[in-house]
């Protein structure tokens, strides 16, 4: 593993996810998991998010759509909460459940503002 890509992705991965979210995962890894958790790291954060060619309002975009498309909602609601760290609005995250309705269907879509209303409200922004 790429120690330097490895710590660019742990930084990246707090500054969107929250230190405690990320240290709790990191911890709880055992030796089946922490092979996955590293490399997870590395790659999907320092590789994918680590360069500056697409801001992280951007990123966070995008992954709300592409893990609504899939329908994996816990996911969804993590993105979902990193997505607002990264300076998205109420208004943003609702267009993008309306783009996932559109390309998705309406009953993911659904479930896409389901999950978004928790986590506004547990944001104060509903």
């Amino acid at each position: 593993m790429d120690q330097d890509l490895f710590e660019r992705g742990l930084e990246q991965r707090k500054a969107t996810l929250g230190a405690e979210y990320v240290e709790k995962n990191l911890a709880a890894a055992d030796d089946f998991t922490r092979p996955f958790q590293e490399a997870m790291t590395a790659w999907c954060w320092g590789f994918g998010w680590g360069d500056d060619a697409i801001d992280a309002k951007t990123r966070s975009l995008m992954n709300l759509s592409m893990i609504g498309a899939l329908g994996k909602m816990h996911e969804w609601e993590v993105h979902c909460k990193g997505a607002l760290t990264n300076g998205c609005t109420k208004e943003e995250i609702r267009a993008a459940c309306h783009v996932i309705g559109i390309y998705c269907g309406v009953p993911q879509s659904l479930e896409c503002f389901r999950v978004a209303r928790k986590v506004l409200e547990e944001a104060g922004e509903l």
